[in-house]
């Protein structure tokens, strides 16, 4: 299953492809284990009530990336 994956703002094409296999993690394990290879940071959890969490994640490539989970 693929999931969006939206850019806000300006970024060069080749940039964004850094991060385009972002839309297939199917769960924040995914993003975490990922990470883990990657060196991806979790920068904060946003918690927006009880079933909904945004996870903020930055990469070496200094882009953020925001995965909201429910």
């Amino acid at each position: 299953m693929t999931r969006e994956l939206r850019i806000a703002g300006e970024i060069a094409p080749e940039r964004a492809g850094l991060v385009a296999h972002a839309s297939q993690f199917a769960t924040l394990e995914d993003v975490l284990a990922y990470g883990l290879v990657r060196h991806w940071d979790v920068a904060e959890v946003v918690v927006q009530d009880e079933y909904t969490h945004d996870v903020i994640v930055t990469t070496p490539h200094a882009l953020v990336l925001v995965f909201d989970t429910t």
